[in-house]
């Protein structure tokens, strides 16, 4: 039924597949940064944690009573944690950005939204009327300012940014931040690549710039990165927490966030609030060696490798997992052009990690 498009994929060398990669393989392509799916002493405290429960899954929404102290230590922890007012968790990172999107533009609303936006926000942006959604070139603040001038409303103006970009690595500006709270208009913040990753405590993108959470400030993060579990958050004011679990479809028609993976995200929580040092003492050492060896000045763990050429990423790939590792062949639709991505994780020998850089060092 759909062969006609499927071959057109392959010719392109851009068909993607579901596989089961051997376990020896040295992990340098997943999101998780911090090693912690393989921390199996967080694992059995959040075993424990859920059999304290008098029920083990969420039954509904968390409007009907899928609502359980699980997921409010979780939520409180994060507000202490990150100084925000008032946290909701939510099932994914995708289901996050379309309650975001879909509830708060409202009529007469714009929303100025970054290029490079993870795919779930631009999605969402499909829901709103065309005239409401302006694209700003990747990161690029004299864009945004220009084209804030042409297009905001007389209503409520809305700024989406990433703390870092999935693909590229790349930090969102201060200026963002800056601007926002010139004009007053909401920021929202998908920081699940920068959760547990960057700042002085490890929490994101609002840390590394020492920013106080403000009314206007609306922060996301997944739970499937660097916290080694599933789901998702969102920290805002308590208004509009309020305001997404009466408006937000995606949180209020769905069934309530697992509460094992909740509960492994609180451990991996508390993990990261405890060893603070350590973590960042090994991010410091790992992005060192890519700068020394790949001459590439990354404040993330992301490294994306230009290669622009469908085939060639694949051969990389595979030429590296001959070798004992595992890196990401990254082609259309994701990226414009292809590209090798490199994930520097902490749990990652320091050997492996060299030899890695090396290699595709001679590949550029």
């Amino acid at each position: 039924m759909y062969s006609k498009e499927l071959n057109s994929i392959k010719k392109s060398n851009r068909l993607r597949t579901r596989e089961i990669f051997d376990e020896s393989l040295v992990d340098l392509a997943s999101n998780d940064y911090l090693g912690l799916t393989t921390n199996k002493q967080l694992f059995e405290d959040a075993y424990k944690r859920v059999l304290k429960e008098n029920y083990t899954g969420p039954k509904s929404s968390q409007l009907v009573n899928g609502y359980n102290s699980i997921h409010k230590e979780f939520e409180q922890m994060l507000c202490k944690a990150n100084k925000f007012e008032a946290a909701i968790t939510v099932g994914s990172g995708f289901l996050a950005n379309l309650s975001m999107i879909e509830a708060l533009v409202r009529k007469g609303d714009r929303l100025f939204i970054d290029s490079d936006y993870h795919a779930s926000g631009i999605l969402a942006t499909k829901l709103l009327e065309k005239n409401q959604v302006i694209l700003f070139d990747h990161n690029n603040i004299e864009d945004l300012k220009n084209k804030y001038k042409e297009f905001s409303g007389p209503k409520r103006n809305i700024i989406a940014i990433e703390g870092v970009y999935s693909m590229q690595g790349d930090l969102a500006k201060k200026e963002f931040f800056n601007f926002a709270d010139e004009k007053n208009a909401l920021l929202i913040v998908d920081e699940a690549h920068s959760s547990g990753v960057l700042g002085e405590n490890l929490l994101g993108i609002f840390d590394y710039y020492k920013i106080k959470p403000k009314e206007n400030h609306i922060k996301m993060g997944t739970l499937g990165k660097a916290y080694g579990s599933y789901g998702a958050y969102i920290l805002a004011s308590s208004h509009i927490i309020e305001y997404l679990q009466n408006r937000a479809k995606a949180i209020i028609y769905t069934t309530a966030p697992s509460l094992f993976d909740i509960s492994l995200a609180l451990q991996s929580l508390k993990y990261i609030l405890a060893n603070q040092k350590l973590i960042k003492s090994k991010i410091s050492e790992n992005l060192n060696i890519v700068k020394d060896i790949l001459d590439i000045n990354s404040n993330s763990l992301i490294i994306p490798i230009e290669i622009n050429d469908n085939k060639k990423v694949v051969e990389i790939q595979e030429e590296l997992k001959q070798k004992g590792f595992l890196v990401g062949a990254i082609r259309q639709p994701t990226v414009k052009s292809a590209i090798i991505r490199l994930i520097a994780k902490v749990d990652i020998d320091t050997k492996d990690l060299i030899s890695v850089c090396k290699f595709l060092k001679e590949k550029r």
